[in-house]
């Protein structure tokens, strides 16, 4: 029966790593999303430094389409921040999800053994008690075995008893 229980534990453990693999998978792809996202940000912020610097205006000024271009890149800038910030809310609630996952896997695993514990300590008291059952019917079926065998002498004493009183009388 432990066997039983032992490769049932097994089995449940197995499906569990496998549900917890396709979470981590999902975890990693939007990890990968955010840093696609970071790299990209990283080129929009080298293309607004370089924007900066650029003067095509007369005397080497800027110009109001270089001040323009610069506010375009700084908006896009801004706006892959939002896309990132929202995909690192996302990914958070993955990894709440898979925290709140672990957590209730430790609960149901606990409340199991606990089960376990409880079906072993009383399958061990109901062992005990027949083990105490069955000793009470031998000590029983000893005094009977004795109580047989005395009635048996008594039966056999009688009847030869019996026997030799009759025989005397004769």
């Amino acid at each position: 029966m432990i066997r039983f229980l032992l490769l049932f534990l097994l089995i449940s453990g197995g499906l569990n790593a496998m549900a917890l693999q396709n979470d981590t998978s999902a975890y990693q792809f939007q990890r990968l999303k955010i840093n696609g996202l970071l790299a990209e940000r990283s080129a929009k912020f080298g293309q607004y430094d370089l924007s900066l610097n650029a003067r095509t205006g007369i005397f080497g000024l800027q110009t109001k389409n270089d001040l323009r271009n610069s506010n375009e890149i700084l908006r896009g800038i801004i706006l892959s921040d939002n896309n990132i910030f929202r995909e690192l809310k996302i990914l958070m609630n993955y990894k709440d999800q898979e925290v709140q996952q672990v957590q209730s896997n430790a609960s149901n695993t606990n409340k199991r053994i606990e089960g376990y514990m409880l079906t072993i300590k009383k399958l061990q008291q109901q062992n005990d008690e027949l083990k105490a059952k069955t000793a009470q019917v031998a000590e029983k079926k000893d005094t009977n075995t004795y109580l047989i065998i005395v009635l048996g002498i008594i039966i056999v004493g009688w009847g030869i008893y019996s026997y030799t009183t009759t025989r005397r009388k004769q």
